[in-house]
């Protein structure tokens, strides 16, 4: 129970974090107050590096404060796959806000399946070969193949709407070509009308927001995104069994001896099974180094 309490509270403070960007189709923010982002700040054309070094020496926290714009490695110098180092950029900052989303969704769902809501028994089994009180890891492995298919083919289609698929340039601009990273467009009414909602508040019931709510909510998603990675694999290693303050001292955290790296070990068993059949009924094995002696 006190595991649980914990991570509930954990989850709830981390739930402001989903608020990606929305809007049709934006471009690139070739404009951006200077510094920290007066009202009244005099605004200036950037380059996609200007923009992300006033980015990040406007970030709000000790980071922003005390480092400001980092960049040991010289990425926002860098040229990928023969992009411009405009598109490049573009792609790192969209590849960042698409990993921290990621990180703060797998948070969420690692505190959630630790509760006795969902670890706990049900009257109904959720699928077949449910088992309780297990691990979230062990949870994933007990799902049978074909859910993790079905699963794995919701997230490419989001994956795809994400990149634009099926969409012209008023709906969305690609993050390469001046569009704005992190940005994700409307599917409302996709996949032939099969798509009744947005992924971003389905029910249409969040208030607008300012340009100013926007930029202070893409920077408090940045540094929770950023933070969730830390914190899923602080979770990942504190399963294992390694010590990782303060969660190995966290009564009843879920230990997992399986390798998470291998998502799938326990849906493919039957191509080595079948192959181990095969080879038992086509007789004894023949040495193919003793034929070459």
């Amino acid at each position: 129970m006190k595991f649980s309490a914990v991570i509930v509270t954990l989850a709830f403070g981390s739930a402001a974090a989903f608020a990606p960007q929305q809007g049709s189709a934006p471009m690139r923010t070739t404009e951006l107050s200077a510094k920290r982002g007066g009202r009244n700040a005099k605004k200036a054309s950037l380059s996609a590096k200007d923009e992300l070094m006033a980015l990040a020496e406007a970030n709000p926290d000790k980071l922003g404060n005390s480092i400001g714009f980092w960049d040991p490695l010289s990425l926002a110098d860098q040229e990928f796959w023969g992009l411009s180092n405009e598109a490049t950029i573009g792609y790192l900052r969209h590849a960042e806000i698409k990993h921290g989303r990621v990180a703060m969704a797998a948070f969420l769902g690692f505190c959630a399946q630790c509760t006795d809501a969902v670890k706990g028994p049900h009257p109904i089994l959720p699928y077949k070969g449910f088992v309780e009180n297990v691990s979230p890891q062990e949870q994933w492995d007990n799902i049978p193949g074909f859910g993790k298919f079905q699963i794995l083919v919701l997230i490419g289609m989001l994956e795809s709407y994400g990149e634009g698929a099926g969409m012209d340039e008023s709906e969305y601009v690609h993050y390469t070509k001046g569009g704005k990273p992190g940005f994700y467009p409307s599917i409302k009414g996709k996949a032939f009308g099969q798509i009744p909602v947005d992924l971003f508040d389905p029910f249409g019931i969040l208030p607008g927001m300012t340009d100013e709510e926007k930029v202070r909510g893409l920077k408090a998603e940045v540094n929770n995104g950023r933070a969730a990675m830390l914190a899923i694999f602080a979770l990942l290693s504190a399963s294992k069994g390694l010590v990782v303050p303060p969660l190995n001292s966290i009564p009843n955290f879920p230990l997992y001896d399986g390798n998470v790296m291998v998502p799938f070990s326990n849906d493919f068993s039957w191509i080595s099974g079948t192959a181990r059949r095969v080879a038992e009924s086509s007789g004894p094995a023949i040495n193919l180094r003793a034929l070459d002696m």
